[in-house]
């Protein structure tokens, strides 16, 4: 094994055995415990920068397992194997574990010590990307630097790509934002899943 390969698997199994925010999560709605999803391997060409697991995965320890992983996966052009092949892709989201809801049952935010303490050293790791898909405002801001509205981020991806597309959540949630920008599927989805095939397919 190499030595990056045994670097990149010791990483995530100290992501897996983080239990930073135990309390955190204690103290949320939802009342649950720490489990963290890495999903990562050193060879991956292709990073899929999110923001964090839902609650379904959460339940089954698989990043995206959900109709946002659906949907996410259209946009990509990538069927389950292909999406789940960690030799090929790499799944980082800002918080590896499900933030759990608030009172009102609202999604809450990455916890910021999250990408204090994995994200550089995840990123490091993963010396073979040549695209980041980056998945909503919280790893847009990471990733880009971005602080404006993630309509405008999203609609700049020209300015990204072709190493970078910064995409809107895939929540079904966001349906409605979907039909009021049109650009980003007949603009931007085209786009990237011809990118997603070169980079996918490149030996």
């Amino acid at each position: 094994m190499r030595p990056m390969t045994c670097a990149a698997a010791s990483l995530a199994s100290n992501i897996s055995a983080c239990r930073l925010c135990a309390a955190r999560f204690a103290a949320t709605a939802t009342g649950h415990a720490p489990r963290p999803v890495p999903w990562f391997a050193p060879g991956a060409r292709m990073l899929v920068a999110g923001q964090a697991p839902g609650a379904r995965v959460h339940a089954s320890g698989v990043p995206f397992d959900d109709a946002s992983g659906d949907r996410l996966r259209d946009w990509l052009g990538l069927d389950r194997d292909a999406f789940y092949n960690r030799d090929r892709v790499a799944i980082v989201p800002m918080a590896f574990c499900f933030p759990g809801y608030d009172a009102r049952g609202a999604d809450l935010p990455p916890p910021p010590v999250c990408r204090a303490t994995w994200h550089d050293a995840v990123m490091g790791a993963l010396p073979e990307i040549r695209l980041r898909v980056v998945v909503g405002a919280h790893a847009q801001l990471y990733h880009l630097g971005a602080r404006g509205p993630l309509t405008q981020t999203v609609a700049d991806w020209r300015e990204h790509a072709p190493e970078v597309f910064p995409l809107p959540h895939p929540s079904w949630r966001n349906t409605g934002w979907l039909k009021k920008n049109p650009w980003f599927e007949a603009e931007v989805l085209p786009a990237l899943r011809a990118r997603v095939n070169e980079v996918m397919s490149d030996d």
